[in-house]
C-alpha cells in the first residue's frame, strides 16, 4: 500500500483509467464494429458506453459500500457468494487473458503496417511483445506510474486530432460507404462485440487502497472517463470513417486508423498514429497482465484457484501467474482472429458487469435505477452477442460454452485433486 504522500490523486486515477479504456481498445476494435454495423456504429460506441457507465457505477458503488476495492471476486464474497465469486473470477481472467491477445495482435499489426517484413511478421512481433512485457512484471516493473498522464494525454490529442481532420471535410455518405445499410438494430450488436474497448475502467478498482480519499476520488475519475471515452469513440467513428470510409475500415480493420492516419498527413500521419497504437497497446499490455497476475494471487489466497498460482518471486510479483497468462495471451494473439478474440473477451466482461450490476442493485448500493439498468442493458447484451455468435462464429462460441463448462463442472473437481495433493505432501513433511 502506497504511503499519503505516494497516492493517487484524482488526476492520476482518471489518467489511468482513461488509459485503461483507450489503451488499444478503439485501435483494435473500430473496424469489428463498422463491420457489424455499419454507418450506426457510433451508436454502438454510445450503448456499449452507457451500459458500461452503468457498470461503473456499480463497481464505485460497491467499493464505496464495502470500504474496498478487489472487483467482483471481493465484492461476491463480501456477501458469502463464495463458489460463485471463484467461478466468475475464471470468467473474468480468461476474458483479461483474451483483451491481452487482443492487445498484442493490435500492436503487431500496426507495427506489421510501417515495416517491410511479410505476414509472418505481425504474430512474431505480437508474440514479442507479451514476452518482453512478461518479463517486465517479472522484475516488477508492472505497476503504472505517473508517465501514465503524460501517455494518456498523448493519445487522446492523436485520437482527437485525427477525429477533427476528418469530421472537418463532413462527408455522411462515407459512413455507409460500401456497407449495407440495414436500420438501427445492427448497432445494437456492434455495441456487444465492442464492448471490451471499455472493460479497462476496472482495473483501477484493484489500486482501491492506493488512492488518495478513494470514496471521494474514486467515483469521480472512473465516471467521468468513462464520460469522455464515449466521446472520444464517437469522435473518433464519425471522423476517421469520413476520412477514408466504411469500406476502407473494413478493409484495414487491424490498422484502420494508421491508414486514416496518412490519408490525413502523409507519412507523417501513418507514424504518429503507429506510435500512438504501440504506446497504447503496450501500456495496456503491462497494466493488464499486472491486474490479471494480482487478481489471479487474490482468488488463489482465497481457495478458488490452485495455490501455486499466489507463489511470488523475489521481489514480490506472482511471476507463476504472470508467466502463464502471458503464454496463453502471446498463444491466442499468434493463433485467433481479431474479430473472434474481440467478441469473445466482450462476452467475458459483459456478464462480469452484468453479475456486479445485479449485486449492487440487490445491496442498495447507490441509485438502484442505475445499477438495475446496467444489470439489465448487460444481460441483454450477452444475449444479443450469443445470438451473433452462434449465427457468425459458432467456434468461438463453443470455445467459450467450453470454458463456462470447466468452471461449472471441472472447477470444482480440479481445486478438490489440487487440495488433495497439497495436503499429501504437507503430510510427508
Amino acid at each position: 500500500m502506497a504511503d499519503g504522500r505516494h497516492k493517487l490523486n484524482l488526476s492520476q486515477t482518471w489518467s489511468m483509467a482513461v488509459g485503461g479504456m483507450v489503451g488499444g481498445g478503439i485501435f483494435s476494435t473500430l473496424g469489428v464494429v463498422v463491420a457489424i454495423a455499419g454507418s450506426w456504429t457510433w451508436l454502438s460506441f454510445v450503448v456499449a458506453g452507457l451500459i458500461a457507465l452503468a457498470a461503473g457505477y456499480g463497481y464505485v458503488s460497491l467499493a464505496a459500500q464495502y470500504g474496498e476495492g478487489g472487483g467482483a471476486f471481493t465484492f461476491l464474497r463480501r456477501v458469502d457468494a463464495n463458489e460463485f465469486a471463484g467461478g466468475l473470477s475464471w470468467i473474468l481472467i480468461v476474458g483479461y487473458v483474451l483483451t491481452n491477445a487482443v492487445y498484442a495482435s493490435t500492436f503487431g499489426q500496426y507495427l506489421g503496417h510501417v515495416t517491410p517484413f511479410g505476414a509472418w511478421f505481425p504474430r512474431v512481433a505480437a508474440v514479442a511483445i507479451m514476452g518482453g512485457f512478461v518479463a517486465l512484471n517479472l522484475r516488477g516493473v508492472g505497476a503504472a506510474g505517473v508517465v501514465e498522464v503524460v501517455l494518456v494525454w498523448f493519445k487522446l490529442i492523436v485520437l482527437v486530432g485525427l477525429a477533427a481532420w476528418g469530421l472537418s471535410r463532413w462527408n455522411p455518405d462515407m459512413l455507409s460507404r460500401g456497407v449495407p445499410t440495414e436500420g438501427v438494430a445492427p448497432a445494437l450488436f456492434g455495441a456487444a462485440s465492442v464492448f471490451m474497448a471499455y472493460e479497462g475502467f476496472q482495473l483501477i478498482t484493484y489500486d482501491y487502497d492506493d488512492i488518495r480519499d478513494p470514496q471521494t476520488v474514486l467515483p469521480r475519475a472512473v465516471l467521468s472517463a468513462i464520460v469522455v471515452v464515449i466521446v472520444v469513440y464517437v469522435l473518433v467513428a464519425l471522423g476517421t470513417t469520413m476520412l477514408i470510409g466504411a469500406d476502407q475500415i473494413i478493409a484495414h480493420k487491424e490498422v484502420a486508423l494508421a491508414v486514416a492516419g496518412k490519408k490525413a498527413m502523409g507519412s507523417g500521419g501513418l507514424v504518429l498514429v503507429t506510435v500512438a497504437a504501440a504506446f497504447s497497446t503496450g501500456s495496456a499490455i503491462n497494466s493488464t497482465l499486472f491486474a490479471t497476475a494480482r487478481l489471479a494471487r487474490t482468488v488463489a489466497r482465497g481457495g478458488e484457484l490452485p495455490a501455486r498460482l499466489a507463489h511470488e518471486n523475489a521481489v514480490g510479483i506472482p511471476d507463476r501467474a504472470v508467466v502463464g497468462f502471458g503464454v496463453a495471451a502471446a498463444v491466442l494473439a499468434a493463433l485467433g482472429s481479431l474479430t473472434t478474440l474481440v467478441e469473445a473477451a466482450s462476452l467475458a466482461f459483459l456478464a462480469t458487469f452484468a453479475v456486479v450490476c445485479a449485486l449492487a442493485y440487490r445491496e442498495r448500493a447507490g441509485f438502484r435505477l442505475a445499477t438495475g439498468a446496467g444489470a439489465v442493458g448487460a444481460a441483454a447484451a450477452v444475449i444479443a452477442l450469443i445470438t451473433r455468435l452462434a449465427e457468425n462464429d459458432p467456434l468461438a462460441l463453443a470455445f467459450l460454452a467450453g470454458i463456462v463448462l470447466v468452471v461449472v463442472v471441472g472447477r470444482p473437481a480440479l481445486l478438490r485433486r489440487v487440495r488433495t495433493l497439497h495436503a499429501r505432501e504437507e503430510n510427508r513433511e
